[in-house]
């Protein structure tokens, strides 16, 4: 069978793909062509053997699956629903070592349900020392950094994110066989804007923003000869589309409690817990703190937010003092790094800068044993907003939680209130209080 799946060209059915519409693909090619395109899209995205010898395993399952049923040589949605319906791993099954492959049978479906949609297959956290941009285009890259940093005054993580967006379009034009900026066409942008499809609107609506604005920088250039800018759907979010993220307060003190502060990681994992859900750090804040930013003398904790680069100044409670201490003196490694937080193997090194921490919360929320009753995001961020939440069912004033939190004005803490309809309404109250006694 994987001589069957080697045998067909991958960029044949690349092609074919993407001059269908998304929505027909799946319906009108083989299963085994699908799944072939797939590998070589794995393949151009330079995954490991490993990794790629996961997929083929479940793929190659899929195809039987559907041969025994009679269900078709066509891939389908349904082919993998039903799939992943007989095999998917039950809660407390023990697998053997023959039927490991059914781990990974979720993801390794909704890769293959990503390239049948449109061809295209992003990672889940890009490598982007593995991103491929053409070389007549690197050129044009470098100088659109340039203008960003020194004519657009982009903060470095701003600039950062940008052009990490802008290589990934790069990447995804090569993959189209483009290699000039001014080969694209209207198909391309609607192709790539497409290949987002899933991910949430918010992060769609960032990442067509800074491709409409490279597109404006490409036609100022003279490197464009019409605005294709205008090509990019304008993706609307609302400020407050989404409710926070939430724990149950019982969930967070089970949290806490299941971390072995006996241990240098548990030393180290429980000052950062505390960090976030007593004190509202966000997670950048909490990598970069540094020792300098710890004032003992006045018990407060002085940063400058990575966010929004203003200065914050949060009281040093007794409680997290004594968790940082206890790190500190006993299991933070030797070393000539500032920032508080290190690695816990060797050559104990700050986190890195794309690092959210979520292992944290991960590890000792799983050791608790911990289920939400609703799906949820559940890393540091959301402690952060465990923190505001409370704060506002105390009826702390806005203000206050706004500092707590550095937010630049009252309007970011607002969307809290959506998670307490009492405290929304006290809320409108005070404020009429308040325009009455103005």
């Amino acid at each position: 069978m994987m001589g069957v799946l080697a045998a067909i060209g991958a960029a044949v059915v690349r092609s074919s793909i993407m001059e269908h519409s998304t929505h027909q693909v799946s319906s009108r090619l083989p299963l085994e062509q699908v799944i072939a395109g797939a590998v070589g899209e794995l393949e151009r995205l330079h995954y490991s053997r490993r990794s790629l010898g996961r997929y083929r395993v479940v793929w190659r399952h899929l195809i039987v699956f559907c041969h025994e049923m009679s269900l078709g040589d066509a891939y389908s949605q349904m082919l993998a629903k039903q799939f992943c319906t007989a095999y998917q791993m039950r809660e407390g099954e023990r697998l053997n070592s023959r039927q490991g492959w059914r781990r990974h049978i979720v993801f390794a479906l909704k890769v293959l349900e990503d390239f049948a949609h449109d061809g295209h297959i992003e990672r889940t956290v890009t490598d982007m020392q593995k991103i491929q941009v053409p070389a007549p285009m690197s050129t044009t890259l470098r100088d659109y950094e340039l203008y960003c940093r020194d004519r657009l005054h982009l903060r470095p993580t701003t600039l950062r994110e940008r052009m990490r967006e802008i290589a990934i379009f790069a990447d995804f034009l090569g993959s189209r066989n483009i290699t000039f900026f001014d080969q694209i066409q209207p198909p391309d942008l609607c192709a790539f804007v497409t290949s987002q499809h899933r991910l949430v609107a918010k992060s769609v609506s960032r990442i067509v923003s800074d491709v409409r604005g490279f597109l404006r920088f490409l036609l100022l250039r003279g490197l464009l000869q019409q605005d294709l800018s205008h090509v990019l759907p304008v993706v609307h979010v609302p400020r407050d589309a989404t409710v926070p993220s939430v724990w149950d307060p019982e969930l967070v003190t089970r949290l806490l409690e299941v971390v072995d502060r006996t241990s240098p990681k548990g030393k180290r994992d429980y000052a950062i817990l505390l960090l976030a859900c007593r004190l509202g750090l966000r997670a950048s804040d909490i990598r970069t703190l540094s020792l300098d930013d710890l004032k003992w003398e006045t018990a407060t904790i002085e940063i400058k937010q990575s966010k929004t680069l203003a200065p914050l100044c949060l009281p040093l409670t007794e409680e997290v003092g004594e968790a940082l201490i206890e790190y500190l003196r006993l299991a933070r490694p030797q070393s000539g790094h500032r920032e508080v937080f290190l690695t816990l193997n060797a050559p104990f090194q700050p986190f890195c800068e794309t690092d959210n921490l979520y292992h944290v919360v991960e590890s000792w929320k799983a050791r608790a044993g911990i289920r939400f009753r609703t799906p949820q995001r559940h890393g540091l961020h959301s402690l952060r907003h465990t923190l505001a939440t409370r704060l506002l069912h105390e009826q702390t004033p806005f203000q206050v939680i706004s500092d707590i939190l550095g937010h630049a004005s009252t309007a970011s803490t607002l969307i809290y209130a959506k998670t307490n309809v009492e405290a929304l309404r006290t809320a409108a109250l005070n404020t009429e209080e308040m325009r009455h006694d103005e």
